[in-house]
């Protein structure tokens, strides 16, 4: 069981290359750390292991074959700005339900409050719409995460918070994790295994 991006290439506007022949691989249960600048192009690879953009060279594999297109993508990404991925007209308990409803014991680990559900994203404070995020990546179909910079944003307390919760939910359901970020100490601290970004492409 792994998750594996396999000589992964990405160009901007088909233009010039991003990165090229770039092999990542993540198994069930690890939570391996992707440390790099920013703007060197972790995010874009976070994306393309997530399907949110396609690899110009390359292929990603789950579990030794090509994720099937029209399933519910067990590769789920959080990103590091909460108010960039929901719609920021829908209240959050459309963007949860049409996401496919999250466990409620994942919802009351993240601390998250019934009435938030009621609101618009622009009336929750960061941390809070960032735990909505989270939950809604935690879902059962769910096998691996990708947390592009998921806490960077937030204040230390509420870092902690998420980042037990979603290593729970990883040891719970044996669910790998890719962790970018560019702070060391954070990736040293949670992951089993590091990866250094001029190590890796090409």
């Amino acid at each position: 069981m792994r998750l594996e991006g396999k000589s992964l290439g990405y160009r901007y506007h088909k233009a010039s290359w991003v990165f090229q022949h770039t092999d990542i691989h993540i198994e069930a249960g690890e939570i391996v750390g992707l440390v790099g600048p920013s703007g060197c192009g972790k995010s874009t690879l976070g994306k393309l292991l997530a399907g949110h953009l396609h690899p110009d060279q390359g292929q990603v594999i789950q579990d030794g074959r090509p994720i099937a297109a029209g399933q519910r993508n067990p590769v789920q990404l959080v990103f590091q700005h909460p108010e960039l991925a929901v719609n920021p007209r829908w209240k959050l308990k459309r963007t949860l339900q049409e996401s496919g409803v999250p466990d409620d014991n994942w919802m009351t680990e993240l601390a998250i409050e019934d009435h938030w559900l009621n609101r618009y994203p622009n009336e929750l404070s960061g941390g809070e719409l960032q735990r909505i995020c989270v939950a809604r990546a935690l879902g059962a179909e769910t096998r691996y995460l990708i947390a592009d910079e998921m806490t960077t944003m937030l204040d230390a307390i509420t870092q902690a918070q998420i980042w037990h919760s979603v290593l729970k939910w990883s040891k719970r359901n044996a669910a790998g994790i890719l962790l970018i970020s560019h702070e060391r100490q954070l990736v040293n601290r949670l992951c089993d295994r590091i990866m250094d970004w001029e190590n890796m492409t090409g």
